[in-house]
C-alpha cells in the first residue's frame, strides 16, 4: 500500500498558491498582496473566512500575513533595519486588531517555541533570549512606566521541548498566563516550507495561535484563546522543508524540461499524466525508503537563523 504523499508546508501562501497553479480559486478564501513604495518587502494576506476555506486549505479559520524578505541571507544592516521596520509596523496592527479595547500598551507575553540545541528549531528560544524583558518595570517604577518611556510591555519564557520537561509546552504557557495575566500571546516558531526559496526568507504571522499536530487530528494542545483565555499570535520563519518536497519539485522541473524537447515530450506526457501518489510511487523505486522522512537545511543555518532571531526581536521591540 502506498503512503499517502503530501508536500507538507505550514505556511498558509503555499497552500494557497498550490490551487493557483492548479487555475482554481478556494471558496472561503480571499487573497491581498501589496508592497510599500521604496520597500523590497512584498506582503502577502491570505484571509480564510469560514470552515469551507480552512477545510480545503488544512488551516484554521484567521488570517496569515507573509513578508517575503528574500535578502534576509545577505549581510545587510540596511536591509534587515528595513525588515525589522515593516515587521514592527505589522506586529502593531495586529497587536491593536486583537486587543481592540485596550488603549494604553497591550501587555504581551512572547513564547519562544522550539529546541534551543537544534539550530533549525532554535528560532523561538534565540529571540526571546534576544528581547529586553520591561514588564518588571511596571513594579518597580509605576503601571505607567513603559508607556511614558514609550517601551513595550515584554514578558518571555522559553518552555523548551516535552523530553526536556516531561511537560507540554501549552501547559506550561497555560500556568505562566493564569498567573502573569498578559493581555496577549506571541508565539514564536520555525516552520516547514514546500519551496527551498522560502527558507529562511519569508516571515508569517498569523492571529490564529498555535496548532500542533493539527494536520493529524490532535488539537489537544492547541495553543489559542480558547485553551489559553487570551489571544494568541504566531509568528514563524520556515528553517526546513521536506527531502519529499524537494523531490516533487524537481519531478515538475524534469517535467517541464522534458516537454520542451520533441524527442522527449512523450515522457513528459506520461509523467504528467500521472497522480501524485503515481508520482510518489516512481520516486520511490529510484530512491531509497528511508529518504521520504527527511528534512533538509541550509548549510549555514546556524548563521542565518542567529541573524533572524535579531531581525525578529528588533521588530518586537519596535
Amino acid at each position: 500500500e502506498l503512503p499517502s504523499f503530501e508536500a507538507r508546508t505550514d505556511l498558509a501562501v503555499e497552500e494557497q498558491e498550490s490551487f493557483a497553479g492548479a487555475g482554481g480559486e478556494i471558496k472561503g478564501v480571499a487573497l491581498r498582496e501589496w508592497h510599500h513604495r521604496n520597500s523590497h518587502i512584498r506582503l502577502t494576506e491570505v484571509s480564510i473566512m469560514d470552515e469551507q476555506g480552512a477545510r480545503a486549505m488544512g488551516k484554521p479559520v484567521g488570517t496569515y500575513l507573509t513578508l517575503d524578505v528574500p535578502d534576509m541571507a545577505e549581510k545587510d544592516d540596511g536591509y534587515h533595519e528595513e525588515v525589522a521596520e515593516e515587521l514592527g509596523k505589522q506586529l502593531n496592527l495586529l497587536i491593536k486588531k486583537m486587543c481592540p479595547n485596550k488603549k494604553e500598551k497591550a501587555s504581551v507575553l512572547v513564547v519562544g517555541l522550539g529546541n534551543i540545541q537544534v539550530t533549525p528549531d532554535s528560532l523561538g528560544p534565540r529571540v526571546v533570549d534576544n528581547l529586553q524583558m520591561t514588564r518588571h518595570f511596571l513594579g518597580e517604577y509605576g503601571e505607567d512606566f513603559c508607556e511614558r518611556n514609550d517601551l513595550p510591555v515584554l514578558s518571555g519564557i522559553i518552555p523548551g521541548v516535552m523530553a526536556q520537561t516531561g511537560m507540554e509546552t501549552a501547559e506550561i504557557v497555560k500556568g505562566v498566563v493564569d498567573e502573569t495575566k498578559p493581555d496577549m500571546v506571541l508565539a514564536i516558531d520555525a516552520l516547514a516550507a514546500r519551496n527551498v526559496r522560502r527558507l529562511a526568507s519569508t516571515i508569517q504571522l498569523t492571529d490564529t495561535g498555535i496548532h500542533p499536530g493539527s494536520g493529524v487530528g490532535n488539537h489537544r494542545h492547541s495553543m489559542t484563546k480558547d485553551s489559553l483565555g487570551v489571544p494568541v499570535a504566531a509568528l514563524g520563519i520556515p528553517t526546513v522543508v521536506g527531502a519529499a518536497a524537494i523531490v516533487h519539485g524537481t519531478v515538475e522541473a524534469l517535467i517541464h524540461t522534458l516537454a520542451m524537447n520533441s524527442g522527449t515530450e512523450g515522457y513528459a506526457k506520461y509523467m504528467e499524466d500521472l497522480d501524485p501518489e503515481s508520482q510518489y510511487e516512481l520516486i520511490r523505486e529510484l530512491m531509497e525508503p528511508e529518504f521520504g522522512p527527511m528534512f533538509v537545511t541550509p548549510q549555514d543555518i546556524d548563521e542565518r537563523v542567529k541573524q533572524l532571531s535579531f531581525t525578529v526581536s528588533e521588530g518586537i521591540h519596535r
